[in-house]
């Protein structure tokens, strides 16, 4: 795809590297990304960097500028958001706040200029033309399908969240401040130019967004233009701002992210509290009351401290003891708040099975993979009191495109649960191409017909 790469501010520029074209969709512009899996699809889209360079070289170290010089390249990506596009999403009830931010920065500071309620196109024009106002609109991958199929590949890849906005700056206009993000950050430059400078964090890998002020980021790291079809990666923590010059027609460009709260904290804190869920229920010592009055002392004793640290260096061995599945909640969140796979028409194959009925004698293969994880926790339909362990499998066929990244309360999960006893059957058909029923791991035929067919109830398997 790019015909040139390079770290902002430093090294040479590199050669072109293989371009992989398909039609993006009849009539449209040539697409420069492949789409054939996952990790094909990233590595066009960071090429010619090699994806292992990339994530060795600059994932959560430093910004990488990706410089393209190709029409074809600058077509498809001007075709992912026009302004024409906003002018016909209003039509659809877009609300202020919700679906769109009108704001400027002023002397270093965010000044907002919504209006209330909904949102109409002349006044948005004239918020870019009189009032040079930068125009935020919120996860556009809801309504622009391009967006939606690169998106939900790229969830894949990730294996986390990956929203995205789209933001329309006038010339001689900068819409926010200096701030650093909570995410890992793709810019795909659509129109225009923009100018980009770069900072050297004050919180690396920071796990919040935070505005900074001119005086305490110094002078820039790394400062740039980015032109249509230009790519900017740069870890979260960097602190940026970007204007677009005088002189110059309005910049579109659209911000891909991913990797919040995807960190070792966050997989930790949501694996301890099933490790010791379960670690209690056969070590007495987990089970042991706390001494009295604990919690009426201003800070524990170096007698508390010790007894924390030798039980926690007890749960780190069971830890590594165990092959249970770990990070429960993270998975859960991930797949029931992703983009269900993309697709074309009505989309009767995600929620309608196909194809044969399996039986004993049937070989299956599983489908959408990348679409569903297995976890284990507690029954949900059961009281504290008999809880016992479940394997749940949730996936996001039936998701709702409408609600990604919007922290919308409706999500709901969708998938199945079974016994325990269920899981080495269910890693069979997750680790394997094919399988035959009647080798699945469990005790009666009757368990392993019923396993199949409420998976190809459910869409995720197939008689092959």
């Amino acid at each position: 795809m790019p015909k040139a790469a390079e770290p902002p501010g430093r090294g040479p520029e590199q050669g072109p590297g293989p371009c992989k074209r398909a039609k993006a969709a009849a009539g449209g512009p040539a697409c420069p990304l492949n789409f054939a899996s996952p990790g094909l699809l990233f590595g066009s889209l960071i090429a010619p960097v090699e994806p292992e360079a990339f994530f060795r070289e600059f994932w959560e170290k430093q910004p990488l500028v990706l410089r393209r010089d190709d029409p074809a390249v600058a077509a498809y990506c001007q075709a992912l958001f026009r302004l024409s596009d906003l002018k016909s999403l209003c039509g659809r009830g877009l609300l202020y706040g919700r679906d769109v931010n009108v704001c400027r920065c002023v002397k270093g500071k965010k000044k907002v200029l919504n209006k209330d309620g909904r949102v109409h196109f002349l006044q948005l024009r004239k918020d870019l033309d009189q009032r040079r106002a930068t125009i935020q609109f919120h996860q556009p991958q809801r309504f622009k399908d391009e967006l939606w199929r690169i998106q939900e590949k790229l969830e894949c890849y990730f294996g986390s969240l990956v929203g995205s906005n789209v933001y329309i700056t006038p010339a001689g206009s900068q819409g926010l401040p200096p701030h650093y993000d909570d995410v890992e950050v793709f810019i795909l430059q659509l129109e225009g130019q923009k100018h980009w400078r770069l900072y050297h964090p004050t919180v690396p890998l920071a796990r919040e967004y935070s505005v900074e002020a001119e005086e305490r980021i110094g002078r820039p790291a790394h400062e740039f233009t980015l032109k249509p079809g230009d790519v900017l990666y740069f870890p979260r923590g960097t602190v940026h701002q970007a204007d677009v010059p005088p002189g110059l027609a309005h910049s579109i460009h659209v911000t891909i992210s991913t990797y919040q709260n995807s960190s070792w904290g966050d997989c930790l804190l949501d694996t301890v509290s099933g490790l010791v869920f379960d670690a209690a229920k056969e070590d007495v010592a987990l089970r042991a009351g706390i001494p009295r009055q604990l919690l009426l002392q201003v800070e524990g004793t170096a007698a508390v401290r010790r007894r924390l640290g030798g039980l926690l260096r007890t749960l780190a061995d069971r830890l590594e003891g165990t092959g249970a599945l770990l990070a429960g909640g993270m998975k859960k969140d991930f797949v029931t708040h992703r983009l269900p796979p993309y697709h074309v028409g009505d989309g009767a194959e995600l929620s309608t099975p196909g194809g044969r009925v399996p039986r004993l004698d049937s070989t299956v293969r599983l489908k959408f993979k990348d679409y569903s994880v297995l976890t284990v926790g507690p029954d949900q339909n059961q009281s504290d009191e008999t809880q016992e362990t479940m394997v749940y499998i949730y996936h996001s066929l039936k998701n709702r495109r409408e609600l990604h990244m919007m922290g919308n309360e409706e999500t709901e999960s969708h998938g199945l649960r079974f016994p325990l006893s269920h899981m080495d059957a269910l890693k069979q058909i997750w680790g394997h191409s094919t399988i035959c029923v009647k080798d699945l791991k469990l005790t009666t035929d009757e368990e392993k017909e019923n396993l199949v067919l409420s998976l190809w109830t459910e869409c995720l398997i197939q008689v092959v």
